[in-house]
């Protein structure tokens, strides 16, 4: 039982994904810091500044759109980032060793042959 469970977490499908996750949190807290530390400030000046960047008050309740703004910003930052630096390097690899595990042109056929025997044939009449 227990070897089976080592087999399992060996596996480097498993590895892998548990490498993943690790960077993929690594790098949704570097995004998040980058909002809090350079958006967050730069919403709070294109809307006049205040306790939150980009807020309104309706009946005494606060509505923090900056919030908003920053995490769309964020998404769109981190999927910029993940398909520049990961996708498009991942596609242009693939595509390269598809080229190369592309067969050679096929071998004409035998009634390919004959007929370019008999057209030279024809031809040197």
């Amino acid at each position: 039982m227990l070897n089976g469970f080592r087999d399992f977490i060996l596996r480097g499908n498993v590895v892998d994904l548990a490498v993943g996750v690790v960077m993929g949190a690594a790098f949704a807290a570097l995004i998040a810091a980058f909002g809090n530390a350079f958006l967050n400030p730069l919403i709070k000046l294109a809307s006049g500044g205040g306790k939150v960047g980009g807020s309104f008050f309706v009946s005494g309740v606060e509505f923090p759109y900056g919030l908003f703004i920053t995490a769309v910003i964020t998404f769109l930052l981190t999927m910029a980032i993940i398909y520049f630096a990961v996708v498009v390097p991942m596609t242009a690899a693939v595509n390269r060793l598809k080229r190369e595990d592309k067969p050679a042109e096929a071998q004409p056929s035998n009634e390919e042959k004959l007929l370019v025997e008999i057209r030279d044939a024809l031809r040197s009449r």
